[in-house]
């Protein structure tokens, strides 16, 4: 096959949305022998943010995947017309950089930015490929969290957006059970059409650990009862709410939450911290993904919190990188989102009121006082976690695949021939960087 993502967000970006999608690009290259294209933006962070922008599109190539970078405006994203104008240029650098993916099979739309899907569906009508719409969140719900970006008329054209791309689409990935279930009894999705397919964590890289190591003795953890928020400090983690929380639990004396990674409400956080003068809360800067084994494995348990309202919209893809690290969590969140489920139901955790600091205290206080239950429940973890591993999703979005673009197994290899051959064939266009 011959697939085309279209996503601003892909590697080296630090963002999960573009880590998980350049594994998926990687591997559908390497293990499954795809022609894959992405259609990416300029990194939003990590090394290659500050490359000068010296062509609309550029053409670069990474373990097999050929990156067509669309580069578009710089604006602070904090203002309302800052962030239309960079989802604005970036969807037009694209729209142009369609012109070099040559025939795909399969042209697949993520949503960074909510717009992108359109570039993405008249690439497949322009090409004759099927289109695919992967529903990393759901708008307008989601943009809702950006107080610059409420605009009535805004989330009226965004909804309509999402509609059309679902109506329009071949096929839909939903992240999990309740983003299914949004999607189609509120958003109309064609049930048929709609698949789940889960993010993943690696379980080959990150496993199980001794929390004496590298990582906690560097940040003084050993010695420490650690709760750990890992990822991005954004707008809808509910992370206020944790803070509340250890202030409640202060006269557990080893107990400490850390706070690890970056994010539009870490500094607001941190200057709350420091009013209130909680010495049991930290916050450490984000880590790479190659030492994430040994952050996670300094944590005795992990908090997954999401505002309420928003499950289904949002799925917490840091989950799965708990299970794989074989570490219980607490689940701040609605008990339908799949943090929750997921916790129940194989006893790999537990589930707090969103919205009640006094809930989440109570919670992270009884597994302070337990640790036999919280060994369990980190074995259970490490068990469940290979139901959700890379290669078992990847596998998953292959078959997935095969199927909307009408190839049979027997003749996938003359396929996948002829696909390489096209691309060969194709290209010229776009400079390489």
């Amino acid at each position: 096959m011959n697939i085309c993502f279209f996503n601003r967000s892909y590697w080296p970006d630090q963002a999960a949305t573009g880590q998980l999608l350049t594994e998926l690009a990687e591997d559908l290259v390497n293990r499954h022998g795809c022609a894959v294209t992405v259609v990416a933006g300029r990194p939003l962070h990590g090394s290659g943010r500050s490359r000068p922008m010296l062509w609309p599109v550029t053409r670069e190539m990474r373990r097999g995947v050929t990156i067509l970078r669309s580069n578009g405006t710089r604006f602070g994203p904090d203002r309302f017309s800052g962030r239309v104008a960079n989802y604005l240029s970036y969807f037009a650098s694209a729209t142009l950089a369609s012109f070099g993916v040559g025939r795909p099979d399969i042209v697949i739309s993520l949503t960074d930015p909510p717009i992108i899907g359109l570039a993405a569906r008249w690439t497949a009508r322009r090409t004759g490929a099927r289109f695919v719409f992967l529903c990393e969140d759901i708008f307008p719900e989601v943009a809702s969290l950006i107080e610059s970006f409420q605009h009535q008329t805004v989330d009226r054209a965004l909804d309509r957006v999402n509609r059309y791309l679902l109506r329009e689409a071949d096929g839909v990935v939903a992240l999990g059970e309740r983003m299914c279930r949004r999607l189609v009894e509120e958003k109309g999705a064609d049930p048929s059409r709609v698949h789940v397919i889960h993010n993943w964590a690696d379980c080959d890289a990150i496993v199980p650990g001794e929390k004496a190591n590298g990582f906690s003795r560097e940040h003084s953890l050993d010695d420490r009862f650690v709760v750990m928020h890992s990822g991005n400090v954004g707008l809808s983690q509910n992370l206020d709410v944790a803070i509340d929380a250890a202030a409640r639990l202060q006269s557990r004396e080893r107990l400490l939450l850390v706070i690890v990674g970056n994010g539009a409400r870490r500094e607001a956080l941190e200057r709350e911290v420091a009013r209130r003068g909680l010495s049991n809360v930290r916050f450490l800067p984000y880590v790479p993904k190659e030492q994430l084994h040994e952050s996670f494995a300094a944590a005795d348990v992990f908090l997954v919190s999401l505002k309420p309202g928003l499950e289904g919209y949002i799925v917490p893809s840091k989950l799965y990188g708990i299970l794989a690290a074989g570490r219980p969590y607490v689940a701040a969140v609605d008990p339908s989102c799949e943090a929750a489920t997921i916790a129940v139901e194989h006893g790999c955790g537990v589930v707090a009121d969103p919205g009640s600091a006094d809930d989440l205290a109570r919670k992270l206080a009884a597994l302070y006082d337990d640790p036999a239950t919280v060994r369990s429940m980190g074995n259970n973890a490490r068990s469940i976690a290979w139901r959700f591993d890379r290669r078992v999703a990847v596998q998953a979005y292959y078959d997935l695949l095969l199927r909307v673009a009408g190839v049979a197994r027997a003749g996938a290899p003359a396929a996948r021939a002829s696909a390489n051959a096209r691309v060969r064939a194709s290209g010229g266009g776009v400079p390489a960087s």
